[in-house]
């Protein structure tokens, strides 16, 4: 089991800070380091920053947003990311959701399946090189009755293939994951719950004659050590409040299906409930400390190493730590101890 690093949003101050943090994962061995967008700060320009001042360790987007960008657009920043940092770039891809997909970028959210898979087959194209022409429910290319030509991009990656990940919660979402995709970013990810919640996933990997085999299974999950875990947990609190109760409408929120599939319906409700009335504090008290002790590593360093057997077990393949916690130093720290821990469990 591999070790990835997750930098979530920049520009708020931490900029700085998460490049020390980029750069000691790079030293310490991790695999990916990975960037989040949703209207603040963008993946592709903190990834070229973040390339451009590391060596070895691969920088991945979690996730370029699909209705922010043309498929053809995502190919060329993919493969000109790839040439810039010389192959270490990985590709992760997310519909977002209805607010930011509509409020933000004035895309309709409607049929995201259909619109990621037609998105995935034209970057696909256009990373092999191939004249892209394309005729899809979402995308045509060219246009009919216009000068537009089909194109070939003038890039040339530097690897044949650059793998593409997406970010799913839903069933269906899962399995088309398993479909077309070549690993899947996943979040509230429990290894007590995993062989239900990726029974898609497995399902979609047989639909395209394929078996988990080199397909990379990449939760973030947050870490925090120390002596109590339920201490250790408060600080996931506002995360797991935020997704659950306020990513998204009462009628359509992903992260709150997901903690009711994990048999969490009446602690989702309450959080739901108080988030969107602005009582924060009541959401996050709501926040059952199982829900977070499942999804996230927390407590004292022998119960985590205990618990990364449970995430290899569960078919993780690469572990992307999230810092919700510590200054600087104490967060530099933690990424030291994963690799102690991980190489203790005899999981490197």
């Amino acid at each position: 089991m591999k070790l990835g690093l997750n930098l979530g949003y920049w520009g708020a101050g931490n900029d700085a800070e998460n490049l020390v943090l980029a750069q000691d994962a790079d030293r310490l061995g991790y695999s990916v380091v990975w960037a989040a967008e949703a209207y603040g700060s963008d993946a592709a320009t903190v990834l070229t920053w973040i390339a451009a001042q590391t060596t070895r360790i691969d920088v991945g987007s979690a996730i370029f947003q699909i209705p922010g960008r043309t498929p053809a657009n995502t190919a060329m920043t993919a493969a000109t990311l790839d040439t810039l940092s010389g192959g270490r770039f990985r590709l992760g891809l997310g519909v977002s959701g209805p607010q930011v997909s509509e409020g933000w970028h004035g895309v309709r959210f409607d049929k995201p399946l259909t619109r990621t898979r037609e998105y995935v087959d034209i970057i696909r194209m256009a990373l092999a090189r191939e004249r892209v022409r394309y005729d899809g429910e979402f995308f045509t290319l060219p246009l009919p009755d216009g000068p537009g030509k089909a194109l070939t991009l003038t890039v040339h990656p530097v690897r044949d293939r650059i793998p593409i990940y997406l970010a799913a919660i839903g069933p269906r979402n899962l399995e088309l994951t398993g479909e077309i995709a070549d690993g899947w970013l996943a979040i509230f990810f429990s290894p007590e719950h995993a062989s239900d919640i990726m029974a898609p996933l497995v399902d979609g990997r047989h639909k395209a004659g394929l078996t988990m085999e080199g397909f990379d299974v990449v939760p973030t999950v947050p870490v925090v050590l120390g002596d109590d875990p339920a201490r250790c947990a408060d600080p996931v609190r506002f995360y797991s409040a935020l997704y659950v109760g306020g990513m998204g409408s009462r009628e359509r929120n992903f992260y709150h299906q997901l903690a009711c599939r994990m048999g969490y319906e009446e602690a989702a409700g309450a959080i739901q409930d108080h988030y969107l009335a602005k009582e924060y504090d009541a959401a996050m008290a709501a926040v059952p400390f199982d829900f977070m002790d499942s999804t996230a590593l927390l407590g004292p360093e022998d119960r985590v190493r205990e618990r990364l057997h449970a995430y290899a077990d569960a078919g993780v393949t690469t572990l992307t730590v999230g810092l919700y916690a510590g200054d600087l130093e104490e967060r530099r720290r933690t990424l030291q101890v994963l690799v102690d821990l991980v190489e203790q469990a005899g999981l490197a």
